[in-house]
């Protein structure tokens, strides 16, 4: 069988834990069971063993890594640039997906075909989460890349509604196709994994969960202040990297006495995660912006009811029996989690409904939408 040969941009797979890189890996794995394909992963480094190693091993998947045909050493992030370029045209690839909102320059000049995945413009909705010389370099490569890309991937409905309105492109270049999220998150957790991981990150008896980079647009402040409104027994768990806004939230926490009640766990490993939902009693995701908000689906997927905040693109991710609120409306953030505690009225059928809207994130679905663009454009 001859095989349509397609390249990706593989920075974020072998390098990012969670958001761009479980994307890229997700769909790589799915898109590998289909035969017809040859995919050839373009990184400018082998990263990190344990990111690069979730990519399923098959015959039609390999990484590709820089390759310079004179002595002079080039900076990696060049050769992501525009270098990649005639790796690509050497080794035959007949389209190219950026999978993380970037493509190389002169890529469309080389007849490569191109798709570039956009996940959020937060950078330009909200500037003042950024450094302000970062907000120019990505805008500048955010036009650059809708200069070449023969087709847009949007990941929602309001990541479209922003590619147009701050972009100069055809609304039928855009298609939205939803993220997928791993199949971990929908295996059953034994009990022996649930007293192990307990055990290990000696978890509260009663907690909420929140996963996500702990920085300012994710507003995870809002859900802290919102404890002293919960049972006494109700603590919160965070599970992120670490950053400055870290820090404001932990003094916040200490001045409020509240210690005793709040977790932050730090490096947690991949595997590890599907246990921290399954022990939880209630997810809570209170972003003031999101591109999509991969985290939801997966609380959705292990049984969690979850609460979020209004204004982006999170009643898109967890439908209509997730909750809702305002950022910066702590009381009403409150009154919406003890909706989501165990005992509560409708929350088993508020999970079981969430539980059937996800269904249209299942992987498989989201690779034929993807390799279907592919072939209209081969």
């Amino acid at each position: 069988m001859t095989k349509n040969i397609i390249g990706f941009d593989a920075k974020r797979i072998v390098r990012n834990g969670t958001g761009l890189g479980s994307y890229g890996r997700t769909l790589v794995n799915d898109l590998a069971q289909r035969q017809d394909l040859a995919l050839r992963l373009y990184a400018p480094d082998k990263g990190r063993d344990d990111l690069r190693s979730q990519i399923v091993e098959r015959p039609n998947v390999s990484f590709c890594y820089p390759h310079f045909s004179s002595s002079i050493h080039l900076p990696s992030s060049w050769w992501r640039m525009k270098g990649v370029v005639t790796d690509l045209q050497r080794d035959g690839v007949q389209l190219y997906h950026g999978l993380s909102g970037e493509l190389p320059i002169g890529i469309r000049k080389s007849g490569i075909r191109s798709v570039v995945t956009i996940h959020d413009l937060i950078f330009l909705r909200h500037p003042e989460f950024y450094n302000w010389v970062d907000t120019k370099i990505y805008a500048w490569k955010f036009r650059q890349t809708l200069r070449e890309a023969d087709h847009v991937i949007a990941i929602s409905e309001c990541t479209k509604r922003d590619i147009l309105y701050y972009g100069d492109i055809d609304e039928q270049k855009i298609s939205i196709v939803y993220q997928s999220f791993a199949p971990r998150f929908s295996v059953e957790v034994s009990e022996e994994q649930r007293t192990q991981v307990r055990s290990a990150y000696q978890l509260p008896q009663r907690y909420i969960l929140n996963v996500g980079s702990i920085e300012a647009r994710k507003n995870i402040l809002q859900a802290v202040q919102a404890l002293p409104l919960l049972p006494d027994d109700v603590a919160l768990v965070m599970v992120g990297r670490h950053t400055p806004y870290t820090d404001q939230v932990l003094q916040y926490v200490r001045e409020h006495h509240l210690e005793e009640r709040v977790r932050v766990l730090h490096g947690v490993p991949d595997e590890h995660l599907p246990m921290l939902y399954a022990l939880a009693e209630s997810f809570v995701y209170p972003s003031v912006y999101e591109g999509f908000g991969i985290p939801i689906i997966e609380a959705i997927s292990c049984g969690l009811p979850v609460v979020a905040c209004s204004g982006s693109c999170l009643e898109e991710a967890g439908g209509p029996d997730s909750l809702y609120v305002q950022p910066g409306n702590v009381e009403a953030m409150a009154a919406a989690i003890r909706l989501t505690l165990v005992g509560a009225e409708g929350r088993e059928l508020r999970i079981e409904n969430s539980k059937k809207y996800i269904r249209r994130f299942s992987g498989c679905n989201v690779a034929d939408q993807v390799a279907e663009i592919y072939s209209d454009l081969m």
